[in-house]
């Protein structure tokens, strides 16, 4: 009997998700006679009636989609399936419905590509249901536990680097100190990667913590010698540290750190500052060949895993292979850099101060 399997996209989106999409579909196809059905709009789709799902024509995934940033089939990090909002106000387990709707399409095994977040809800979701689940990870923050990289993350680092490439000339034509804010919800690793291959002269991230006074005084070690202007990467949550926003600010409060940084360093040091914060720029890309290279070999252990009756599992890119880790080892934690590792090391080695005066 020819098996159906699924394959969802869930959490935020991110480059080389179709990708993965396109090699889990002629994985099951071309190595086992597999149907593959994509389910949209994440989690979502599986409240519709019918279930909003597609079947996937391998003749119509070409090159093309794999090129393509997003996820044709759609995503969702709204609305947790055991708390789920609703126009009341009021919160709902709607995890019943969804259950029900997997159930509808009769699936012999489902994929779902997700982060942290993503895959431990939909771990807890198929706990009722006769449904072998397979994990792939996907984040641009590349913080999923057990795994070295996750889809997504290689392309957010190439924009991040390329806004440094195009802040630098412009900073050094106006004396300026230039500031870019990254994501990186709870991780450093955008900021960090982004700001050795771009040459920043300041990283802040979470896992370090921080003091303004020791960013300025550098900044201004680099004025009073050639160099006029300077650029700095700051992550989005590395406003959490010692030295993050103060609730006295009096900068309104919806203010970015990036923002706030720039605002503050103008302040202290007499350079004009400006801040530039990148956002979802850093999500929707054409991905890079590394992304897409991942993306293809994660969707194929993927298949490969169910069809060899593996389930409750993550495919990983682990010392430059593929392997596949317990979900129960992945999710509820995070992957964060290590303050001892390869990485900041070599930004302290060239010289990028992270604000700890270290």
């Amino acid at each position: 009997m020819t098996k159906r399997i699924g394959i969802l996209t869930s959490g935020g989106d991110c480059a080389g998700l179709n990708a993965t999409i396109r090699a889990v579909a002629l994985r099951a196809h071309h190595g086992y006679g597999w149907q593959t059905v994509g389910i949209q709009r994440g989690t979502l789709g599986l409240l519709s009636r019918p279930v909003g799902a597609i079947p996937l024509d391998p003749s119509r995934l070409d090159a093309a989609i794999a090129r393509q940033g997003g996820t044709f089939l759609g995503s969702t990090n709204w609305g947790n399936p055991f708390a789920f909002p609703m126009p009341d106000g009021s919160v709902k387990d709607r995890s019943g419905e969804m259950v029900e709707g997997l159930r509808s399409l009769e699936l012999d095994g489902l994929i779902g590509v997700g982060g942290d977040g993503s895959l431990a809800i939909l771990r807890r979701l198929l706990e009722p249901v006769d449904i072998h689940f397979i994990g792939v990870p996907k984040t641009i923050d590349n913080d999923v536990h057990r795994t070295e990289r996750a889809v997504g993350y290689s392309t957010a680092v190439a924009i991040a680097t390329e806004a440094l490439d195009r802040l630098h000339p412009t900073g050094a034509s106006h004396d300026r100190v230039m500031v870019l804010e990254v994501m990186g919800r709870d991780a450093g690793h955008i900021a960090l990667a982004a700001g050795i291959a771009g040459g920043a002269d300041v990283v802040l991230i979470p896992e370090v913590r921080w003091r303004l006074p020791v960013v300025v005084d550098h900044i201004a070690t680099l004025r009073r010698t050639a160099r006029t202007s300077a650029l700095v990467v700051v992550a989005e949550a590395a406003g959490s540290s010692e030295e993050g926003r103060p609730k006295a600010e009096t900068i309104p409060a919806e203010v970015s750190v990036g923002e706030w940084l720039a605002h503050r360093l103008t302040a202290a040091t007499g350079a004009e500052s400006r801040a530039t914060v990148l956002g979802h720029v850093q999500r929707g890309a054409m991905p890079t060949a590394e992304d897409r290279l991942l993306a293809s070999a994660l969707g194929v252990r993927a298949v490969d895993l169910l069809a060899a009756g593996k389930a409750d599992r993550m495919v990983a890119w682990w010392n430059r292979t593929v392997i596949d880790v317990p979900l129960e080892k992945v999710v509820g934690r995070s992957r964060t850099l290590d303050i001892d590792g390869a990485m900041i090391r070599t930004a302290r080695a060239l010289g990028i101060c992270l604000g700890d005066g270290a």
